[in-house]
């Protein structure tokens, strides 16, 4: 693990002082390689944000949890070529870029001095060794699951729906073909021979959204083509083993809530937590499972039956709702769940990328709320 003294003191141990380098194309594929981004949700904005102007060649990348302007300066300061932020800085599309706002500045201070941006966020919530693997450690000893799994990504069918069906002439064929040239969202149309009831017809089977199916079986309908023969099968994708959002946790011995908070604390190196007592709970009623996200997780955690929500914020109505089904919450504040991966992350890719460049973590980076 990487230690507490400045970064510039450190080589780990096994790193050789001189290393060699890798190209930025070269450095993106691994990245993705170690958390292939098609896990991050559909809403996130993930990969390479900024680029400079190629050849761009990396011999130190910068990890840290945000990007803000004292960040960037770090960066710079320490020769950063590539920055791998985990929130990614250009979230909201920008219509220019200008010095008038701070998230344009990060983007032209990063093309003045020829640094990459790539961010993985919701990727790294949904790897088996990414954050909420992580964050699960701060339990002790348990048992995890994905509260909602992922699915498999390189899957190969395409479409949520596969229907099939005969046409016994050429003509009704030819008609219904056709017409669904029309339909969007219809993928891998195939066509073979069947004996049916001693005729000889066509069978037709293609997959497609749900919206199109609706056409199509309108489509049949209209053509006398819905009858007994026809099949609608839903494709489901397989689940990926001990992948997805959340982590629902079950402890190896139950510990008190009490004893749960200090092992958080320990564990993020926080000085306190706030917690929302479940109805008819105390500090000493026991923990036996945990419902955890790191960041925000409220709409991750709702709805799972546990004894214990973990997380970095949540609405004020979803821990109402909490509480009162008895469940027990504890907040860290947002990324603070979050930044401690990095240091575990910085080792990780030094073996992924084979120590090939220098990997540093910021020391500016921190959560932008405290107790005053």
């Amino acid at each position: 693990m990487i230690s507490n003294r400045p970064l510039s003191c450190i080589r780990a141990a096994g790193r050789s002082p001189s290393r060699s380098l890798m190209n930025l194309g070269e450095l993106v594929s691994a990245l993705n390689n170690f958390a292939s981004l098609s896990l991050a949700e559909s809403w996130d904005n993930v990969g390479l944000l900024v680029e400079p102007s190629p050849p761009h060649i990396v011999k130190t990348l910068f990890l840290t949890n945000d990007l803000t302007e004292e960040v960037m300066e770090e960066a710079v300061q320490k020769k950063a070529d590539l920055i791998l932020s985990y929130h990614p800085p250009i979230f909201t599309p920008l219509k220019r870029v200008t010095w008038k706002t701070w998230k344009e500045r990060l983007v032209v201070r990063a093309l003045e001095h020829r640094i990459g941006i790539y961010s993985p966020h919701t990727a790294y919530d949904a790897i088996p060794h990414g954050i909420n693997n992580w964050l699960t450690k701060g339990l002790g000893a348990c048992d995890s699951v994905p509260l909602h799994p992922s699915t498999s990504p390189s899957y190969p069918t395409e479409g949520t729906h596969r229907i099939e069906f005969c046409a016994d002439t050429a003509e009704h064929l030819e008609t219904v073909l056709s017409k669904t040239k029309d339909i969007q969202e219809i993928f891998c149309l195939t066509t073979f021979p069947v004996r049916v009831e001693d005729k000889e017809q066509t069978r037709v089977s293609l997959n497609c959204s749900q919206k199109a199916l609706l056409e199509v079986v309108a489509l049949l309908s209209q053509n006398s083509l819905l009858d007994h023969k026809t099949e609608i099968l839903i494709l489901q994708k397989p689940l990926l083993p001990h992948t997805g959002m959340g982590r629902l946790c079950t402890l190896s011995k139950p510990a008190s809530l009490s004893d749960i908070i200090e092992r958080i604390k320990s564990h993020l190196k926080l000085p306190h937590v706030r917690l929302a007592l479940g109805t008819g709970k105390t500090l000493d009623s026991p923990v036996k499972k945990a419902a955890l996200c790191a960041g925000s997780g409220s709409s991750v955690l709702k709805g799972t039956e546990a004894d214990l929500y973990l997380t970095g914020e949540m609405s004020h109505h979803d821990i109402l709702d909490a509480v009162a089904n008895g469940i027990s919450v504890i907040l860290c504040e947002h990324s603070n769940t979050e930044r401690g991966f990095l240091s575990e992350l910085g080792d990780m890719l030094t073996v992924q990328l084979q120590n090939k460049i220098n990997v540093i973590v910021s020391e500016k980076d921190r959560d932008p709320l405290q107790v005053a």
